[in-house]
């Protein structure tokens, strides 16, 4: 069976993006120092990243996230992991005949049990990586997402987009693995139920 993983880069402060999020600044001011990893990384930066990617099997992400990335001329080869199957939380899908590639994405209106649901069939005994705060946020807060996979850059950030609000109560984790880079510590947890 698949696990649900969310994997975000964050400040020390706890925010995912700065303030001001835009479809042309996606990580809002100052917001690009959290992903300083993926544009200069080293080898175990390099490493991580390819062992995330390999394994998933579908994304689960918030209507936002897609907003923001499909306003910007959307993913070069489909969606966030390329061609895997793509669920977008949603109140209001978009017209069809505006979404680029309709053959990854799916618009869930019935809620985050719903979405992981489908999600996680479609991945099959992949992963099902969680993309976005508010989608992992809902997971969390549920009990549905298994991993919490942070990449915390070395930044206070002051503002923005925070992680971890909006849970309902406390969350208890168990750290599994740490990894130390020059331009990020590798935290991951596994959410203890």
């Amino acid at each position: 069976m698949s696990k649900v993983i969310s994997g975000i880069s964050m400040s020390l402060d706890g925010f995912v993006t700065g303030p001001n999020v835009t479809r042309e600044q996606q990580l809002g001011d100052g917001g690009e120092i959290l992903h300083q990893w993926l544009h200069e990384p080293d080898p175990r930066d390099s490493k991580l990243l390819a062992g995330m990617g390999e394994n998933v099997g579908s994304i689960l992400m918030g209507r936002r996230s897609y907003d923001l990335a499909e306003g910007d001329g959307g993913w070069a080869d489909g969606g966030p992991a390329g061609p895997a199957p793509c669920f977008v939380l949603t109140h209001n899908p978009p017209a069809p005949e505006t979404v680029r590639a309709p053959s990854v994405f799916t618009f869930v209106t019935d809620g985050i049990h719903s979405a992981v649901e489908q999600a996680k069939a479609a991945a099959g005994d992949k992963v099902v990586g969680v993309h976005g705060a508010s989608a992992a946020q809902q997971c969390l807060a549920v009990g549905l997402l298994d991993e919490i996979q942070l990449s915390l850059a070395p930044v206070l950030l002051g503002s923005g987009t925070r992680l971890f609000e909006h849970l309902g109560g406390q969350i208890r984790l168990e750290r599994t693995n740490v990894i130390e880079t020059s331009n990020a510590t590798h935290l991951r947890f596994r959410v203890i139920r």
